[in-house]
């Protein structure tokens, strides 16, 4: 338990260089704070203790803003950054190295039993605001971009942006993932943004096209005129 406590707090070290101390994260850190409660909220749910673990869950969301249902399941290194906002439901599961930023959803869409909410995969960044909705699957290695509605299954490395959100890159899973602060890092073109692009250039290019024409079509009607003489 005490070595799972430190891989928490190290893990704020490698991910926030606001860090100082290890005593500053252990004291003054809500995702912190709110992931010690959970580990326990959890172990009691499981334990078919529900209504004290329901109780642990509603005083943390009371003292850090960050509402994590003892149901869910999360993985180890878990780094909440900021943290007021967050939602994660009962039957989310997040994977190992995971960073989310604040205000952010793994929501579910449906009343039926069993998964309803996004499951995570390992190494995934979200950033600030994004809402994953639904029982959808986010692949090793994704960026969640600022923002970004994910309603759709996540291919491993992509990188998410936009809403409802679409891919604008996928990276090759490294040994040693590099780390892109809010899931945007991705110095690709949209390619959304790339076709708005081409079409407006298109349509601008028709547009010089009928004002040649229709200046053409004026110099012939003054010509013409003038023969007959008006």
């Amino acid at each position: 338990m005490f070595n799972h406590i430190l891989q928490e707090i190290d893990a704020v070290f490698a991910r926030d260089p606001a860090a100082r101390s290890r005593v500053e994260v252990f004291l003054c850190y809500p995702g912190f704070h709110a992931m010690v409660l959970h580990r326990l909220a959890h172990k009691l749910w499981r334990l078919d203790f529900k209504l004290l673990a329901r109780l642990i869950s509603s005083f943390s969301r009371f003292m850090t803003g960050i509402e994590i249902h003892p149901g869910a399941t999360i993985g180890q290194r878990f780094f909440i950054d900021h943290g007021m906002g967050v939602v994660i439901g009962e039957t989310a599961t997040i994977g190992n190295d995971v960073t989310m930023y604040h205000d952010v959803t793994l929501g579910g869409t449906s009343f039926e039993q069993g998964i309803r909410h996004p499951q995570i995969g390992n190494n995934v960044i979200i950033g600030a605001g994004a809402q994953l909705l639904g029982p959808i699957h986010i692949g090793d290695n994704a960026r969640i971009g600022s923002n970004a509605v994910v309603v759709k299954d996540v291919p491993v490395g992509a990188t998410m942006v936009g809403v409802p959100a679409h891919s604008v890159e996928t990276k090759a899973v490294s040994a040693v993932p590099h780390f892109d602060a809010y899931g945007t890092g991705s110095e690709e073109e949209d390619p959304m943004q790339k076709t708005i692009d081409m079409l407006t250039a298109k349509l601008n290019e028709m547009q010089k096209r009928l004002d040649a024409m229709e200046d053409r079509g004026s110099d012939s009607i003054k010509t013409a005129q003038r023969w007959e003489g008006k």
